[in-house]
Order: C-alpha cells, then structure tokens, then sequence
C-alpha cells in the first residue's frame, strides 16, 4: 500500500510541475468573466474556459484581450506592419586628393522606402594609418542609388598625404 500512495504523490507532483511549466494557474474568479468563476488560465485573467457555460456547451469564445496578433491588421498589436530596414550597400567612387578634398561615393538602398544612412570614410595615409575620418547622412529614395560626397573639411590640408580611402561596405540607417 505504500507503494501506491508514493506513486500518487508522484504523478500529483509530476502534474503540478507541468501544469506550473505551461503557465497555467489555478487561481478563480479573477477576471472579468460574465460566465461565471472562470477556472486556471494560461494567458489572460478573462478567459472562460468552463464549457458548460450558457454558449451552447463547447463552442470557442475569445475573451483574450492580450492577442499576441490583431487578425485585421496582419501583424503584431502595437507594432507597425512594416519589416526593420536594412543597412545600404557603399562603395567607393574615387578618394581624396588636392584637387578634390573629398571622396566619393555611392549609397544603394536595399529598401522599399526611402531612408537615411550614415556614411563613414577613413582617409589614410601610404602606411595606412588614418589621417581623418568623416562620416556624412546621406537621403536615399526607395530602392535608389545616389553618388555622395565626403568631405575632408577642416582635415583639407591633409589632402596631399592621402593615399586611399576605406570604408565599411555597408552603411547603417542613420538615427
């Protein structure tokens, strides 16, 4: 007989561990359920899960106000329809000299609105060490290609040290 009521013991613990795991409690009457004393619930105070209520015993009503998706809008509540916006691909059109105290380059927007990058060149000397680094936003249209210069500035009497320019292949949305 002990035995027994270890094994009861055991699955009684067992099943309060699952049922703890899945979120559910067992707490009653604690939301604003007009169909009685609504029994445990796993995501919102206002469900009723008593199916011998007066819906006709066993249909599906939604009483969970906290939905994860709104089904009109197609997406999460609370939060715009649109995806996150990717970084613009760079790429260098010419470097600083004396003559033309900036480089140039050309910003591609991946994305299907127009957006603001961050635009950043190291200027570098024949060792490779970097004289000046500039950074510049640039506005790009939906799906667009623009040519940008970046200006040395107040580093132009660098100009004749520079060698190359380097930059990042993409550029980040500005913000």
């Amino acid at each position: 007989m002990r035995s027994r009521g270890n094994t009861l013991r055991l699955t009684a613990v067992a099943t309060l561990v699952v049922l703890a795991l899945t979120g559910f409690s067992t707490g009653r009457g604690h939301g604003g359920s007009s169909g009685g004393d609504s029994g445990g619930g796993c995501s919102s105070s206002s469900q009723n899960h008593d199916s011998s209520s007066t819906s006709g015993g066993g249909g599906h009503r939604d009483y969970d106000d906290d939905d994860d998706y709104d089904d009109d809008a197609g997406g999460s509540s609370g939060e715009s329809t649109s995806q996150s916006l990717l970084d613009a691909s760079v790429e260098l059109v010419s470097c600083a000299s004396v003559e033309t105290p900036y480089a140039t380059v050309t910003v591609t927007n991946p994305n299907a609105v127009d957006s603001v990058f961050t635009v950043t060149v190291d200027f570098q000397d024949p060792a490779g060490d970097i004289l000046s680094t500039r950074s510049q936003e640039v506005a790009v249209t939906a799906d667009g290609t623009k040519a940008v210069r970046v200006e040395l500035g107040d580093d132009s009497d660098l100009a004749g040290r520079i060698s190359t320019c380097d930059l990042d292949m993409y550029a980040p949305i500005a913000g």
